[in-house]
């Protein structure tokens, strides 16, 4: 492949089988998932910057984990609804391989999100009397800091060998995004060697997490049994649940697009692995404001104490609603 010529751009395809009659409909899906995620999770973040009573660890992980969700959507979703609203797909080289270092980035960096979550709840939880001091605020941001970090470096190598390699073929990307595996058809050598160190990577920084993230819940199961029968272990319980449900759907379904290729005789059609791509991609950053903030106490008396300053009312300490009289 000595003689080539160099692609220039790359054409976002999306879904293969699907009809033109239905681009519009698919269009304004994605504009509704963008926008409910952008909303919901920079509700979260505007409400940390006010009330100084969340200055705490655990919210400044969830802050954390909202802008990486907002990160994420707007990286990858522009795009997907340029295609199906104005049949608008291509992307120039390099901005493909932006996109696909960003999509691995965040896709890495929420997988160390929850293992710092996971961390904090375990702490929390197993270690009651030592976690504030174990678990400060400046900790936890240390902490969150380098995972924002340290989450740029196997996106970056694999984006850099991928970067360097020819592409002299097609150029249609049949995917709703660039990422390591649409990518790697196209090259006109063979990419074995570089998806396989891709794909030992990919795996690495999404498993390892997941491994200490199941110990700790494992620990925390036990704790809360040793608990005396109250609120307090059903509440310990329900979040745990909770929690669990959203990692579940972002690991299982991501392990099942990665192996796939390395099993014989299994198979998954370019739309299916586009919408489980989809949907472990973009379902948790659309419902984890809800999850994560709606069911925390605290979260829910600052919505119940705004939505009543709107309306005029002041709550007391003995939890009586008083009326604010307006004056000219």
């Amino acid at each position: 492949c000595s003689n080539y010529t160099r692609v220039s751009e790359f054409v976002i395809v999306g879904f293969p089988s699907l009809q033109p009659e239905y681009f519009v409909l698919v269009a304004w899906f994605f504009f509704f998932l963008y926008v409910t995620t952008a909303v919901g999770n920079l509700l979260l973040v505007v409400m940390f910057t006010l009330e100084r009573s969340l200055h705490e660890p655990m919210y400044i992980v969830m802050v954390s984990l909202a802008l990486s969700d907002i990160g994420f959507a707007t990286v990858a979703l522009p795009k997907l609804i340029a295609r199906y609203w104005w049949n608008d797909g291509s992307l120039g080289f390099h901005t493909c391989f932006f996109q696909m270092h960003m999509i691995h980035y965040f896709g890495s960096l929420n997988s160390l999100i929850l293992l710092t979550m996971a961390l904090d709840r375990y702490l929390a939880i197993c270690f009651p009397l030592r976690y504030p001091t174990m678990m400060t605020n400046q900790t936890m941001a240390g902490l969150t800091l380098f995972c924002w970090g340290i989450a740029h470096i196997f996106p970056g190598i694999s984006t850099i060998s991928f970067t360097l390699m020819p592409f002299c073929g097609p150029n249609k990307i049949i995917h709703a995004f660039c990422d390591t595996m649409s990518l790697k058809s196209l090259v006109c050598v063979d990419t074995s060697r570089q998806y396989s160190l891709a794909f030992a990577s990919a795996m690495f920084i999404l498993y390892v997490p997941l491994a200490f993230i199941i110990f700790s819940y494992i620990c925390i199961v036990i704790s809360v049994l040793r608990m005396a029968k109250g609120q307090g272990r059903m509440k310990t319980f329900s979040t745990c649940a909770t929690q669990g449900c959203i990692i579940s759907i972002y690991y299982i379904p991501r392990f099942f697009v990665y192996v796939t290729p390395f099993i014989p005789n299994l198979t998954m059609t370019p739309d299916k692995r586009i919408a489980t791509t989809i949907f472990y991609s973009l379902f948790p950053p659309v419902i984890n404001p809800f999850i994560y903030c709606l069911r925390t106490k605290e979260i829910k008396q600052i919505f119940r104490r705004w939505l009543q300053k709107r309306k005029g009312v002041m709550p007391t300490k003995h939890g009586q609603i008083v009326a604010v009289t307006m004056s000219n």
